[in-house]
């Protein structure tokens, strides 16, 4: 090979073995462009202090600024002939409350009124699938065609069309949902058909810098309106909304008129930047719309999950507890100086914390190795977790600190809420060898083996069964007929004579520290003594 050919040769080698050691070593430093395919960007956040004063112009200027970003989103799904209504008539207001809002106060195994005019008659047959039709809002955040919404939106639909401020009234792009998560009430979605011409993005704000009174802007499409303004202030931050049981989430409040149809819209600062997303309201047997108390999602928080949002999976952590807050008064029954951690009411058989050894009546007072404030610093502390992390906890039982490692499960939330919706035992145990318990309010029976039976107690197990609750008493609330207290402060019961003399044992102000059988699974209750 001649000298020309060979320094040819061995260059272009060069050329090739840097192209290749390059590309390993922005690989190994993650310096390579990911495709836009696989991540979406997370917008950028304005956390400057809201600054300046409120003039005239002010709310205008935001209206004219942040209006383009709102989209109309409507979409179909299968329902029954009796499901809720279609948004666009026919039907009851309540099933369009229902469909965008739900009820904070409504429980887990109460069924929403059946729309009127639409009840069967025994000769009917089974209604056939139909199509219904809903409509809610959503907000851009990319020219990629990236949308936030509300989880409740698009959940379940079978087409989704999203309406654009910029186009025609009649024109819609379609749109597929990338990514949801039911704990905050948030989805992703993206239009499948793309404009012809530049999208709108989002501004965002820090929602961390809200407080109670500063102004805020919302719009969405209520009752069909589209792109409709309102204007209100912040009313709280950091409000617990229940989203499951035993799950809340952070929102802030508003009286900014929030109605059926806004949800997924943005919530606006006097910038215009995004600091929440519209989520809830809270109504009344008089009305079915706004009566000044509305809630939105954190923007941080829906901030924080778009990259997983952007996989088509949220992923949390699960330990298997129900938790209590540790009482106002009577915490140093339990052993502890300060009102501080989380009292663990039922542990969930073959979960982690099972695994682990954790029992009812525990109280948690440290999760790998941070302090645990109250119940909701627990839950958020474990749901942050990694599932599969091994982590330590420490608990305090029978006034002793012990300490258990706990690997952290993966938190299921629908089948979480489906085992939550077992229907209540309805047996009625028999009237015979009753204990009153004056003090707690509660009327004992013997635990028979037919009862066992009826309430699914495990073989061999005994205890006293709970007849009859005061509703004005000390127990009221805490236990229910049908319970079977097993133990009162340690002390196992095996009849209701043994439960009576153990509570009688409590002094007036103090705790009684109960396990109870209730449904298929021990559960704690702490009742304080009048």
């Amino acid at each position: 090979m001649s000298t020309r050919k060979t320094t040819i040769f061995y260059a272009v080698l060069l050329v090739v073995a840097s192209l290749f050691v390059g590309m390993v070593i922005a690989s190994r430093l993650d310096l390579a462009p990911r495709s836009s395919a696989q991540t979406v960007a997370v917008p950028a956040m304005n956390s400057a202090p809201l600054t300046g004063p409120i003039d005239a112009q002010t709310f205008r200027n935001v209206a004219k600024m942040a209006t383009p970003i709102v989209v109309n989103i409507r979409t179909e799904m299968k329902s029954r002939g009796n499901d809720l209504t279609d948004f666009f008539g026919g039907g009851s207001p309540d099933d369009l409350f229902h469909r965008f809002f739900g009820n904070p106060g409504q429980q887990e195994d109460e069924q929403p009124p059946a729309p009127r005019g639409r009840g069967r008659t025994p000769n009917q047959q089974r209604p056939r699938e139909q199509t219904t039709r809903a409509a809610g809002t959503g907000f851009i955040i990319s020219r990629d065609g990236y949308i936030l919404t509300n989880n409740h939106v698009v959940e379940d639909a079978t087409k989704i069309e999203v309406a654009l401020y910029a186009d025609e009234p009649d024109m819609s792009y379609k749109a597929r949902v990338i990514g949801r998560d039911p704990l905050t009430d948030s989805a992703l979605i993206q239009l499948v058909d793309k404009p012809n011409h530049a999208l709108p993005e989002a501004k965002f704000g820090d929602s961390s810098q809200i407080e109670a009174g500063d102004w805020v802007m919302a719009i969405g499409n209520p009752f069909g309106y589209e792109h409709t303004v309102t204007v209100g202030v912040i009313s709280a931050t950091s409000r617990a909304f229940p989203v499951s049981n035993g799950r809340t989430n952070d929102m802030l409040q508003t009286d900014a008129a929030i109605n059926p149809g806004n949800s997924g819209g943005p919530l606006l600062n006097v910038r215009g930047e995004v600091i929440g997303m519209n989520t809830a309201i809270i109504t009344n047997a008089r009305s079915e719309g706004n009566i000044g108390i509305g809630f939105a999602v954190p923007s941080n928080t829906v901030r924080e999950l778009l990259p997983q949002l952007h996989t088509g999976k949220v992923i949390r952590g699960r330990i298997g507890v129900s938790v209590l807050a540790v009482p106002r008064e009577g915490y140093e029954d339990y052993g502890l100086k300060t009102r501080a951690g989380a009292v663990v009411a039922q542990v969930v058989a073959g979960g982690a914390a099972a695994k682990a050894g954790v029992e009812p009546g525990d109280v948690i007072i440290q999760f790998n190795g941070r302090p645990v404030k109250n119940n909701d610093d627990l839950v958020k502390m474990v749901v942050a977790t990694k599932p599969g992390t091994t982590v330590p906890l420490k608990v305090l039982r029978n006034k002793s600190e012990k300490t258990v490692n706990v690997t952290v499960d993966e938190l299921d939330l629908e089948a979480e809420r489906n085992q939550g919706r077992r229907s209540p035992q309805n047996d009625q145990p028999q009237q015979d060898d009753q204990q009153a318990t004056g003090s707690f309010g509660l009327t004992l029976e013997n635990v028979t083996p037919q009862m066992a039976r009826r309430l699914r107690l495990p073989s061999g197990q005994s205890g006293a069964v709970v007849t009859e609750v005061d509703p004005d008493g000390a127990s009221a609330g805490a236990l229910r007929q049908g319970d079977v207290i097993l133990s009162v402060n340690g002390k196992a019961v095996s009849t209701a004579a043994d439960a009576a003399r153990e509570l009688g044992k409590v002094q007036s102000g103090h705790i009684a520290q109960m396990r109870v059988w209730r449904g298929d699974g021990e559960v704690f209750v702490p009742v304080k003594k009048e």
